[in-house]
């Protein structure tokens, strides 16, 4: 049996040290949920800490969070599909957008369901994800500001998620002068600027963040504690929110290099032998979990003698050495994850969710 495990205690002590940040720069911030891939009871243990602002990227994760906390604000963090603009308006108070024809889509909706639908603009800074140019920013204003039903309550930008571009005070100012510019033009006051997911919180410690930017969207950094502009812990934090445990299914002492003709794998992989190798064995431990749950770069064994060689489907390999852990079928290993790895095992059916 495999399954994935929340700490509570450790959630609730991350929560509460991003909280007294935030609340000692008088800023706002919204936890970052689509890691938890809508599952009911890690949402309800995020709920239950005082949130009062959701984001995720998913529209049935946000119907799951109206249903479970119905006055909590809801944020879809990606421009909205077409297809999905009555669902959006319905369980999205506010979403971030980039294009104007889908903004007039979401007025109408708006209209029709009697609502009013806040938007948050998203401006390009250099990642190339989503965002509109900032030389193009007035004309987009322009064409959506007096919707019927549209309120705009925010600028906003992601840095990190796709090149890997940093935040910096350079690149932040340069989004409050753009807010200053459409308030100027327009005669209008925005509310917000989102300035950035959990990559910008170190810039906060030290600092160098623009008082302008106001609120922040976090979820690395609550459910894991990283500091990911140096790449380590943040010291005052816990690491460790998420554990995975897999069942060892099988143990047996086996060749180190595979015997016979070598051809891809089903994975499209070619092994490729190190001459040292030959005659060489090792004890190996197969794994209840597979490339289905998580791709294996993403596991890592807690007890270090331990080591990933690899997966098929459902399978994952494990180089035990000479077994001096003493490993036998039905134990259960444990392993560290990162961010894309719990994600891979959270949005997966096979995998059991527990809490401690």
């Amino acid at each position: 049996m495999a399954y994935i495990e929340l700490n509570r205690k450790k959630l609730q002590h991350n929560y509460k040290v991003l909280d007294a940040l935030f609340k000692k720069e008088d800023r706002t911030w919204a936890v970052v949920t689509k890691l938890l891939c809508g599952h009911p009871e890690y949402l309800k243990e995020v709920l239950d800490l005082g949130v009062e602002e959701v984001c995720d990227s998913r529209i049935s994760n946000l119907k799951m969070v109206k249903k479970l906390r119905p006055e909590v604000q809801t944020v879809y963090i990606k421009p909205p599909a077409k297809r999905l603009v009555e669902k959006i308006i319905k369980y999205a108070d506010v979403t971030f957008n980039s294009e104007t024809e889908t903004i007039k889509m979401l007025s109408e909706e708006a209209v029709r369901q009697g609502k009013t639908h806040k938007i948050t603009i998203m401006i390009e800074l250099g990642d190339l994800r989503e965002g509109i140019m900032g030389e193009n920013l007035l004309g987009f204003y322009e064409q959506i500001f007096e919707l019927p039903n549209i309120v705009v309550v925010a600028i906003g930008t992601n840095l990190n998620c796709l090149h890997g571009v940093m935040p910096s005070e350079d690149k932040l100012i340069q989004l409050v002068l753009y807010k200053q510019l459409i308030e100027s033009r327009f005669q209008c006051s925005i509310p917000y600027i989102s300035g950035g997911t959990s990559v910008v919180l170190p810039l906060l410690r030290q600092h160098r963040v623009p008082k302008a930017i106001n609120h922040f969207r976090i979820g690395e950094a609550l459910f894991f504690g990283n500091d990911l502009f140096s790449g380590g812990p943040v010291k005052e934090m816990e690491q460790e929110v998420f554990k995975f445990y897999s069942e060892i299914i099988e143990i047996t002492e086996k060749p180190v290099v595979p015997t016979g003709m070598l051809a891809e794998n089903p994975s499209g992989d070619t092994f490729e032998i190190e001459p040292e190798d030959y005659g060489r064995t090792s004890c190996r431990a197969i794994l209840d979990v597979g490339l289905l749950d998580i791709p294996p770069q993403f596991l890592t064994p807690v007890d270090s003698r331990l080591k990933v060689i690899s997966a098929s489907s459902d399978m994952l390999i494990l180089d035990l050495g000479e077994n001096k852990g003493n490993y036998e079928v039905g134990n259960l290993v444990e392993f560290d994850l990162v961010y894309m790895g719990a994600l891979g095992l959270l949005n997966s059916k096979y995998i059991d969710k527990k809490i401690v």
